[in-house]
């Protein structure tokens, strides 16, 4: 995916939208490919997170980089999201 910034927020949005409408509650995000995100791009992922929060449903990132890890704690929206080591931790904290 690369960074996620204004130019990448609305595609991001868009395909998680997409995947959403398609799951049973369990979205897990691969998220070693941000290498950088913006105001834009941490909008996304909140508005995602808050979205499936309503719902009853959960977000999890997994792989984060640590820039990405930084910029949610500089922001104080790191504790919006759960965390995971890699994809199959975030996939079986669901059972």
């Amino acid at each position: 995916m690369g960074p996620l910034t204004a130019a990448e927020a609305s595609q991001f949005r868009a395909t998680a939208q997409q995947a959403v409408s398609k799951s049973v509650g369990r979205v897990v995000i691969d998220a070693s490919a941000i290498a950088f995100v913006d105001s834009q791009g941490i909008e996304a992922l909140v508005d995602l997170t808050e979205q499936l929060g309503e719902s009853g449903r959960a977000l999890k990132l997994c792989a984060t980089t640590d820039t990405l890890r930084e910029v949610l704690e500089l922001t104080g929206w790191s504790d919006a999201f759960e965390y995971f080591d890699d994809v199959n931790t975030g996939v079986r904290s669901f059972l």
